[in-house]
């Protein structure tokens, strides 16, 4: 758990990579709001007594910023006392998901989970007035997935980008769109954020957003000349590599990202449903093997 501002928290899990992601906590007004929880029972109760260490008040608001297992399996930890809340879609997309990323990692000691629903869902932003924290919950636009929502303290200039943004890890975009990002990350930049707790990896500032855009530039750069050269995006990926971006964690998404790119490349509507089954066995392929999940 690090303060990044006063009665402002963000708990980091590195090193970051799949399903090793981060949560927030803000403890103003004596009513706490936490921000994602995460992936396995065992990492969710690590992270309840981080946040008992933190505030005695148990959190009263749980916002989960997209509904991906690894920011809303521990949900039902919480919600004894706490409201979740999230956007619309997001809650659509976690009942239809349910425990499904637990299946691509069987090996893995997920423990006794269930899914949670957010009992509050929105549309248009909504506002939590913690004390003298302000923490505006807002939708951008399609991104990581069809549906995320950032909490943005303007006050402190502090954003939680929940999964648009990750530090020193790869960014994905197999449910949202890799054009999408690119004009979330705009607007992200435009709220003028100093302190921006990624969804992974370690806590940093607008130069993040500055990696995102790169990569993402890169895999858009890509997409039209694998398209050009009659290339898969598989072909695409092989032949390219990671490039200057070797150094991010889980380098093997350039495979889904760039079916993303390609499929927007020919036309298709940011969010379009794609074939999940078949990219994450060409991402294997890809990677040469599983991609790690140290969860």
């Amino acid at each position: 758990m690090v303060e990044v501002a006063e009665d402002v928290h963000a708990y980091v899990q590195p090193d970051g990579g799949w399903c090793l992601n981060n949560a927030g906590l803000i403890t103003a007004g004596g009513r706490p709001a936490l921000i994602d929880t995460a992936a396995t029972e065992a990492r969710t109760r690590a992270l309840a007594e981080a946040v008992a260490a933190v505030t005695p008040a148990p959190p009263r608001y749980l916002v989960n910023t997209h509904p991906h297992g690894d920011h809303t399996f521990g949900n039902s930890r919480f919600a004894d006392h706490a409201v979740i809340l999230a956007h619309e879609a997001t809650r659509a997309e976690m009942d239809l998901a349910q425990l499904h990323l637990t299946g691509l990692w069987p090996d893995v000691c997920w423990g006794a989970l269930s899914v949670e629903l957010p009992t509050v869902t929105f549309r248009e932003p909504v506002t939590l007035h913690l004390g003298a924290v302000r923490a505006e919950l807002r939708h951008l636009g399609v991104a990581h997935t069809t549906n995320d929502t950032v909490v943005w303290l303007p006050e402190q200039r502090v954003l939680f980008a929940g999964d648009l943004v990750m530090n020193g890890v790869t960014p994905f975009c197999l449910t949202g769109s890799v054009a999408g990002s690119l004009e979330v990350t705009r607007r992200l930049r435009e709220l003028g954020p100093r302190v921006i707790v990624p969804g992974h990896g370690p806590v940093g500032g607008p130069g993040l957003l500055d990696t995102t855009e790169g990569y993402l530039r890169r895999v858009q750069r890509l997409a039209a000349e694998g398209v050009a050269a009659g290339a898969t995006p598989l072909e695409t990926a092989r032949e390219a590599g990671p490039g200057p971006y070797g150094d991010l964690l889980d380098s093997e998404r350039l495979v889904p990202n760039l079916h993303r790119a390609f499929a927007e490349e020919a036309g298709a509507e940011p969010g379009r449903p794609l074939d999940i089954g078949l990219l994450f066995s060409e991402m294997v392929a890809f990677h040469g093997g599983l991609p790690a999940c140290h969860v």
